[in-house]
This record gives structure tokens, C-alpha cells and sequence, in this order.
């Protein structure tokens, strides 16, 4: 290549300069995921009643004080929480998930109908890189009456839902520019239904919520998106499928499900980061359920069960959430009535033994979450319209409260974004 000197000249410090800008640019990089500047977001889904100024469609469901989607800003030192807009909704966005990126927000709208529809919906946002608010995309039906549960397959290109008053669960699609398409699967739960008494259920309790008909809580793939799991708390049973990617379809896996003793009501469940322990709270046994999980076959097998309450504890009790921490030592199983969460060590097999309880300063904990640093624990008290904050002592697992409270109507759930950690 033959250049003019001046040229030559020209182009000797441009490849010098963009030699030097390579480190630049990385740096430059480094720097915007570090940019605290940048909010910490949370949103709290609710259970919120139709709004004639936002809401065409006519929906059925009980009554709720929440106004939609809240947001808030978090304060990286002390936890509490700065109110930063609602999204209204009349449609009960009670389950809400964040994809990895960051770039998109998923609700579960746990409505059971829409117009003359039997079902759900499941709705899509943009979240802003600037100030994490939010932009509807599109709303599809749910597969079910009364979605209550939404998780993000690991691929990134599905959202798998449960539909509680449907009793069924579905996969539907996620698009390339983050919308929904329509399910690529449903399927139907079916069985004998549970006894009204559970098994393992507290002295006195008359604990009974699910066992009228077959009642899908919650869904989720195991950490290697092989299988996915879900529960039915009126069936007392925990379904496996084997999860095809390509098509986005659920094949029932051998066995194809396990049983929980009759009555106990299977509602949540969360993998330790080791992913061979699984853990499964029942609603109205008042209980957890170790299992060995085997990631190759997609197998479970029971190893213990104890009581989500203190030894003395009498009468009627709901369990809710049950969350294990990030680094694997304490399980946090939650209980409505009671309005504790159970603080249980992890031990060197994975069985658990209680170490305590605190009181959620609320009534109804239905769910509870830890920020991104796992340094907070923030708890939605239902039925007291407020969200209630504490701390966690990553040493000993106990949580006390820092007496911060957010007001939000029939708070279900909380989900967080780092803004300084998104990439574009």
C-alpha cells in the first residue's frame, strides 16, 4: 500500500491511538458497571382491583389496595426503599421477573378471567436503562385461570408459568425484542385431590386453603434448564417434565412426579446453590422437605422433614416463601398467621436445623427476597400494606429490622435491577 507521507503519518498515529484506546474502552467499560450513580430498582407486584382509568378489560378477582407494578429506588447503604412511580394495573400483577440482561420485566396478572375468557394473562415491559421505568410491550393469556408464578427458563427464551386456579402450567415464548408469543405448551394437572387435614399440620390447626381442586403454585427449571419443576398444592404433588429448548415443550419425566404426605400442600420450593439439595415448603403441613436431587435423571428423593415453626407453636398456620441464601448456609421458610420467617442453618448434607424465628412487622407475609448483596431481606406483608425491611447477619443467618417500612397496597412480590450493572 503506497501512501503520501503526510498520509503515512496520519495513519502511524491513528493506529497508535487506537492502540492505546483498547485498554480505554475496557476501562471505560469497568467503569459503567461500577456506576453506583445509578439506581438500584426494585418492583413489587400486588394484588390490586380493576381501575377504570387504566383497565379496558373486565376482570374477576377479589379486591385489592395495591394501584399496579410499584417502583422504588433503593439506598445501597441502609436499605430503604424511595418510591419512584406505579405502573398501573387493575389486574393483579402479583409474580414478577427480570431477565438476566436486565432489559425486560414479566408479570403473571392473576386475574380468572378476561371479558368472557377463563384465564390469565402474562404481560411484557422494557425497563429504561436511565431510570428503570417501565414500557408495556404486549400482554398474552396465561394458559390458565390465575397465574400465579413466573420464572425465566434459563436460555433466556422462555417464561414458564403456573396457573393456580386453572391448575395448569404453560411455556410461553419470549421474542427477540422481548415480547410474549402464544404458549408453545399447557398442560393440565389431574388427580385425586388431598384431604382437607393435613398430615403434618400444627395441633388445632384448621389450615385449609388449596384442597378443593388441583391448584399449580409455582414453576422453575432446575439450574441446568434439563428439567422443570413444578408443584401442585391440591394434588400434594411435585411435577418433573424434561424440557425440550428447541421446541419449548414439557415431556413427563420417569417417574413423573413425586407425592407429599396427603394434605401437607406443596407451594413453594427453592434449589441450593450446589444444585443436588432441593427444598420444598408445604402450605398447610407447616412444613420443609429435604430432597437429594439427581440433575441427571431428574430425579427427587425425601431425606427429612421439620416444622417451619417453634416447637411450641399451636394452632392454624400458612407457610408462603421459602428462600435459601446465595452462599448456601441458611434456609428462610415464611409463615402467614404465625407472621414469622423460620431461620434454619444448612448443614454439611444439606439438613437443616432451626437456629430461630423473626416477627415480619406485618401481617400475611405472602414472599420476601434479598437485594442484589444479599445484605437486606425485604418482606411483602400482605395484609398490612407495607413492605418491611431487615438486615441480614450473613455470620449467624439472623435478620433484624432496620424499622423501615414502604407502603404498598396487598404487596406479593419483589424484584430487583442494579441499573450500574446493565449492559446495552
Amino acid at each position: 500500500m503506497n501512501l503520501p507521507r503526510q498520509s503515512r503519518r496520519w495513519f502511524l498515529k491513528s493506529s497508535f491511538a487506537m492502540s492505546g484506546a483498547i485498554p480505554l474502552v475496557a476501562g471505560l467499560a469497568q467503569a459503567k458497571l461500577n456506576d453506583t450513580s445509578k439506581p438500584l430498582m426494585a418492583y413489587v407486584g400486588t394484588f390490586s382491583s380493576p381501575l377504570q382509568d387504566v383497565l379496558e378489560t373486565q376482570v374477576d378477582l377479589p379486591p385489592g389496595n395495591g394501584r399496579g407494578i410499584h417502583l422504588f429506588q433503593i439506598n445501597r447503604e441502609t436499605g430503604a426503599m424511595t418510591p419512584a412511580g406505579i405502573h398501573a394495573m387493575g389486574t393483579s400483577p402479583s409474580c414478577l421477573a427480570v431477565n438476566a440482561a436486565g432489559t425486560h420485566l414479566y408479570s403473571t396478572n392473576e386475574t380468572d378471567r378476561v371479558g368472557k375468557e377463563k384465564h390469565g394473562t402474562v404481560s411484557s415491559f422494557t425497563i429504561s436503562k436511565h431510570d428503570g421505568s417501565l414500557k408495556p410491550l404486549n400482554t398474552v393469556s396465561s394458559g390458565g385461570a390465575g397465574p400465579t408464578y413466573v420464572s425465566i427458563h434459563p436460555s433466556g427464551r422462555f417464561l414458564l408459568i403456573a396457573n393456580y386456579f386453572g391448575g395448569s402450567v404453560a411455556v410461553l415464548p419470549i421474542l427477540q425484542d422481548g415480547q410474549l408469543g402464544e404458549a408453545t405448551d399447557i398442560k393440565n394437572d389431574a388427580g385425586k385431590i388431598g384431604p382437607t387435614t393435613a398430615t403434618n399440620a400444627p395441633e388445632g390447626s384448621f389450615a385449609i386453603s388449596g384442597h378443593d381442586r388441583t391448584h399449580a403454585h409455582m414453576i422453575q427449571s432446575d439450574p441446568s434448564g434439563r428439567f422443570v419443576l413444578h408443584v401442585d398444592l391440591g394434588l400434594d404433588k411435585i411435577y418433573i417434565w424434561k424440557f425440550d429448548e428447541k421446541t419449548g415443550k414439557l415431556t413427563a419425566n420417569d417417574p413423573p412426579a413425586i407425592s407429599l404426605p396427603p394434605g401437607d400442600g406443596p407451594r413453594h420450593f427453592h434449589f441450593h446453590p450446589n444444585g443436588r439439595w432441593f427444598y420444598s415448603i408445604q402450605e398447610e403441613g407447616s412444613t420443609i422437605v429435604l430432597f437429594d436431587y439427581d440433575s441427571e435423571e431428574g430425579k427427587l428423593t425425601s431425606r427429612q422433614t421439620l416444622s417451619t415453626l417453634p416447637a411450641e407453636f399451636v394452632g392454624s398456620n400458612f407457610c408462603s416463601e421459602i428462600l435459601v441464601s446465595d452462599d448456601g448456609k441458611f434456609v428462610y421458610a415464611g409463615n402467614r398467621l404465625h407472621d414469622s420467617i423460620g431461620i434454619f442453618s444448612v448443614g454439611a448434607k444439606g439438613e437443616l436445623t432451626y437456629i430461630g424465628e423473626e416477627w415480619t412487622r406485618g401481617n400475611y407475609p405472602r414472599s420476601f427476597s434479598f437485594d442484589p448483596t444479599g445484605e437486606f431481606l425485604y418482606c411483602c406483608n400482605q395484609r398490612a400494606d407495607s413492605v418491611a425491611i431487615f438486615q441480614v447477619d450473613k455470620a449467624t443467618g439472623k435478620l433484624k429490622f432496620t424499622n423501615q417500612y414502604a407502603a404498598v397496597g396487598n404487596p406479593s412480590h419483589i424484584v430487583f435491577l442494579d441499573l450500574s450493572k446493565r449492559v446495552d
